[in-house]
């Protein structure tokens, strides 16, 4: 876990991020991980991990580990992440004759994501004899080059709720980065992956259709992100402070402002991401899937109010230098964009249900409060 990670493998990935974006490529960043054991470490115990992300004493390392590299740099995180979930939803719901040889190719070095943006033909599976087609494809899939096996969900004729299948995704024919045209998280190299006719075999199955969608695990696994987004943000705010004290304006009573604006935001984001992180995560079944979620969805909404403060003190702060070509330019870029996310009106909105139906008191809204 990221106890045996030295700190100066933090400080090389940082020292790279530029060139990373640069080149459009992040296998050296990845090849350090994983020859300290990080690919290995979500895995379940009992198959050769540490749990880190996918056991309820490996969430707060698994914390601890997304925010460092947060910090270093975003689009690795975000691939690391992918990763952490793609093993956690396998170890959920993978019958044996998908988990095994998923898991023995990540003890192998693989690294694996998870697709679940239709692209213009949304994919589809269908039974096709002793085995299943896919058809169509997924848009915005993170990695392409570096994950060799993708989960991607598909809508199966006459179910309810995606299917999460596992499907080889290293084949260069089938994949366009060129399809993304964002501004931030270049370095993830995304793009889309055409699934058309790819064979499926019936064990590459995971689980029923709808699990995916299943609580706490679906919305409530967001608090991994946030935690990426705190260490980007982390990361903006330590830079604010050194340009500010390089350029002596760190004791300008409005700058000492926007330092402690963006310090305090920092901490809130992070008291969130912890509280959701273990109620998410509890020991054995969580008693409360709905309201983790909920919980897990009002940390994220803190998170990137966290994140925007931080951001706008750093541009008023800095002024044109915010926006100048190098690490603060790239992390301020980087972060706008990891920190969207789809339909948040509706996520706003199952916050505010919850809260009404089941918990009128306001309760949820309040960090560790004891129920009764």
């Amino acid at each position: 876990m990221t106890e045996a990670l030295p700190a100066d493998v933090f400080d090389t990935i940082a020292a790279s991020a530029g060139a990373a974006e640069t080149r459009l490529d992040l296998s050296e960043e990845l090849a350090l991980l994983r020859a300290h054991g990080i690919l290995r470490a979500p895995l379940p115990m009992a198959d050769g991990g540490d749990g880190l992300g996918t056991a309820p004493d490996g969430a707060l390392a698994c914390l601890a580990l997304l925010r460092e590299l947060g910090a270093a740099n975003l689009s690795l995180a975000r691939l690391v992440e992918g990763h952490i979930n793609a093993v956690k939803l396998i170890a959920l719901y993978g019958a044996s004759e998908a988990r095994e040889p998923a898991f023995e190719a990540v003890r192998a070095g693989a690294l694996l994501g998870v697709w679940g943006a239709d692209g213009a033909s949304p994919a589809r599976l269908r039974a096709d004899g002793d085995r299943f087609v896919l058809a169509g494809g997924k848009r915005y899939a993170s990695g392409l080059g570096s994950v060799t096996l993708a989960l991607v969900t598909a809508a199966m004729e006459d179910q309810e709720g995606p299917q999460l299948v596992l499907v080889p995704a290293d084949d260069p024919a089938r994949a366009d980065p060129a399809a993304w045209r964002q501004s931030g998280m270049r370095a993830t190299l995304s793009g889309t992956y055409d699934l058309e006719g790819l064979p499926v075999a019936v064990e590459a199955r995971i689980g029923e259709p709808g699990d995916f969608l299943r609580e706490p695990a679906f919305e409530g696994g967001v608090w991994r992100y946030c935690a990426a987004h705190l260490g980007g943000a982390e990361a903006l705010y330590g830079l604010l402070v050194q340009a500010l004290r390089r350029r002596g304006r760190a004791n300008d009573p409005h700058q000492e402002r926007r330092i402690s604006d963006a310090a305090r935001a920092c901490e809130t984001a992070r008291l969130w991401i912890e509280s959701a992180a273990r109620r998410v995560e509890a020991e054995g079944t969580c008693p409360d899937p709905e309201g983790a979620a909920a919980y897990a969805l009002m940390a994220r909404e803190a998170t990137e109010e966290a994140c925007l403060t931080v951001i706008d003190r750093v541009e008023r702060g800095l002024g044109m230098m915010a926006f100048e070509h190098g690490d603060i330019e790239r992390i301020r870029r980087d972060l706008s964009l990891f920190l969207r996310q789809a339909a948040p009106d509706a996520k706003r909105a199952r916050i505010a249900r919850f809260l009404v139906a089941d918990d009128p008191d306001g309760a949820g809204a309040r960090p560790e409060r004891e129920r009764r």
